[in-house]
């Protein structure tokens, strides 16, 4: 069976969308029979009293709820345009810094390392990292649509409070809302909360208006019953706005709380090590994580690793479980740990308010995943297939849609590796946007000679930005042919921040230029299809746009899978007989697969198979595993994974957004 976590947590993130929409039209209509309650009473008379419900169908009552539902509806629509800007317009939102990739400041370095070898090791593209510098409390959040356009916000207080086995805890929990599909239904929340809370907001606004009108009228003119009526009014609206703080917490509680169990979980899984997360956790009881200089806080309390905004009713109305109960559910007994490690060095007050006096929690399911024991690494080689550069040992019943969302040990130790034999030089160049655009251009033309790169480049028209630049390259090219071949799509994730801070025109010039050298030979390597592809997706113009299920069932998509397995049955075998054999393996797991149907292509084109990949990435995320497995079972039926059949699988796991982490054994 495939793996449960990442696919199975994708389907239900696009569940809650559906459950989110229910419980915000369940608010509307309360908030909507709350404000029609008072204009009830505001306008009815006594010579043609109605009874409530009568009155609800009369033309005030009608005028009355249409104006709520309209301006709820209106308010919500303008933040949701607001936020269209995904993850780094929510980061500026409550007020974040951009972290320069090339900082010299010693924690924000740490964190950029961190983040660096957590993406390189679960196969996507680095977040853009923000701080909030007038924060000291200790938390943190990702946002964005979709994992190619993900930020990750961190306070003042993270960066300078924890060490780097809990920050690599905090980080590899919001990665989990990175896989997850959290992201995007807490951005969509914001939204959909700014509407629900705007009654409130305009009852503020009325008492406000009645006082200060008041105090004018007085002096001027004495008592002004319209100024009380006002006041009255705004006082009602005030209470109902409670009535939408109530419901948008509560909503915030309903759709958060398990998801950060979750992450927590996933958090122990990616680092190996429970006393990370649970080490930052008990430093927020300590410490708290409340966010003080931002009027967002409460917006933003559902995104934040803890809770970043002080409420009453926290047992009901809290978005994340209690500190104590997160941490024992990380690993039993691990809160009892801390507080002994601190014992000596810390007041007894503060380690009882670290945490409540509740029971310990019952432990979940999940402890035993920081328990693992993880033997030690025998490999040195920076390759992420395996100990050589050509090839990987692999096993044969080994299911890659189980490492899908995930890290390994081997994956790790990879990307630490990776990040370690960089030249210093060339890693610089990376977070740059010059050196990043001349990064895409050395990967084209790095294997010919030095006349055809000079031809090549010389088909790229001149720009300040855009054009080639021999300077870099010559700095590029030799770290590339020096670190081998099968780095490629890492550099090119640590360089996706600065890709990303290309304006939308330089990004489609960009495309077009590395378009153009891979086409000057007039053929297509399996390479520059999924560079092309990758730039293509991540900062064409459809990037950061979710990709909706058009597909429930494998029927209607059986001639791209008959395409995409065709492909990858010959480029596993060499004749024509295994490639056969091995396409009706691949395709035996599949429905609706007679004999006719199992003929496999002859040839499929670079154009075909990007059409399949595209008609792929509309199934439901429950059904993608089977397709990830079908490729996996035709690269690895010979227990190894070489550089091409690689770079194929990366392809189409980017393609279909499932994010695939170095193929080590």
């Amino acid at each position: 069976m495939a793996h449960p976590g990442f696919f199975q947590r994708q389907a239900s993130a696009r569940r809650n969308t559906s459950v989110l929409v229910l419980l915000f039209l369940t608010a509307v209509v309360l908030i909507t029979l709350a404000v029609s309650l008072v204009g009830y009473f505001v306008t009815r008379s006594e010579s043609s009293a109605l009874v409530f419900h009568d009155w609800l169908l009369s033309r005030h009552g009608l005028l009355t709820a249409a104006t709520v539902v309209t301006l709820i509806g209106v308010t919500s629509l303008i933040r949701w345009v607001d936020l269209a800007g995904g993850g780094e317009r929510v980061a500026k939102m409550v007020g974040a810094r951009p972290i320069d990739p090339d900082t010299r400041d010693q924690d924000e370095r740490r964190l950029r390392n961190v983040v660096e070898e957590m993406a390189i090791a679960s196969g996507v593209p680095v977040p853009e990292l923000f701080v909030m510098d007038q924060e000291t409390g200790i938390n943190a959040f990702v946002a964005g649509y979709t994992p190619g356009e993900a930020v990750m916000v961190v306070t003042h207080g993270t960066l300078t409070q924890l060490s780097r086995d809990e920050l690599q805890g905090v980080v590899g929990h919001e990665f989990s809302h990175i896989f997850n599909g959290d992201m995007r239904l807490n951005v969509r929340l914001i939204a959909l909360l700014a509407g629900i809370l705007m009654i409130g907001q305009i009852g503020g606004f009325l008492m406000r208006m009645s006082f200060y009108g008041r105090h004018r009228s007085m002096r001027s003119s004495g008592d002004n019953r319209g100024q009380a009526a006002i006041g009255v009014i705004g006082i009602a609206l005030l209470l109902i706005g409670y009535v939408g703080v109530f419901f948008g917490r509560l909503i915030q509680a309903a759709v958060s709380r398990q998801r950060e169990l979750l992450a927590d979980a996933s958090s122990v899984q990616f680092t190996r090590n429970p006393e990370g997360i649970a080490g930052a956790l008990f430093k927020i009881g300590l410490k708290g994580g409340y966010l003080d200089t931002t009027s967002h806080a409460s917006d933003m309390n559902h995104m934040c690793f803890g809770e970043s905004a002080r409420m009453k009713f926290a047992s009901l109305l809290a978005s994340h479980p209690p500190i104590e109960q997160r941490i024992n559910q990380i690993q039993p007994g691990m809160l009892a740990r801390l507080r002994s490690r601190l014992r000596d060095t810390q007041p007894g007050a503060d380690l009882r308010a670290a945490t409540s006096s509740q029971a310990p929690a019952q432990a979940s399911g999940f402890a035993d995943l920081g328990a693992e024991v993880v033997a030690p690494l025998r490999r040195t080689s920076t390759s992420p297939l395996a100990s050589s550069n050509e090839a990987a040992s692999f096993p044969a019943t080994s299911k890659l849609s189980e490492r899908v969302g995930t890290t390994s040990p081997q994956g790790e130790a990879f990307a630490t590796r990776l990040l370690g034999r960089l030249p210093a030089t060339f890693r610089s160049l990376l977070y740059t946007r010059a050196g990043a655009i001349q990064l895409c251009y050395a990967m084209v033309i790095a294997e010919v000679s030095r006349e055809e790169q000079h031809r090549m480049l010389a088909m790229i028209p001149e720009h300040p930005v855009l054009g080639g630049q021999p300077d870099l390259l010559e700095k590029l090219i030799p770290a590339l042919k020096s670190i081998g071949e099968e780095v490629r799509f890492p550099a090119l994730e640590l360089a996706m921040p600065a890709l990303r801070k290309l304006d939308p025109e330089e990004r489609e010039g960009l495309i077009i230029n590395v378009q153009k050298l891979v086409a000057a030979d007039n053929r297509m390597s399996l390479f520059e299809l999924a560079l092309t592809s990758f730039l293509s997706r991540h900062l064409g113009a459809s990037a950061g746009q979710v990709t909706p299920v058009r597909h429930r069932k494998y029927r209607p998509v059986m001639p791209a899978v008959q395409k995409l397995l065709s492909l990858f049955a010959r480029a596993g075998t060499k004749s024509a007989s295994d490639a056969e054999s091995l396409y009706r393996e691949a395709m035996a797991g599949f429905d609706n697969t007679k004999g006719q149907d199992q003929a496999v292509l002859e040839k499929v084109t670079m154009r075909q198979l990007q059409e399949a990949l595209t008609t792929l990435n509309g199934l439901s995320p429950l059904l993608k595993p089977a397709i990830i497995d079908a490729c996996g079972h035709c690269i690895t039926h010979d227990g190894h994974i070489d550089v091409r059949e690689y770079e194929l699988m990366r392809l189409v796991a980017d393609q279909i957004d499932c994010p695939m982490p170095p193929l080590t054994a």
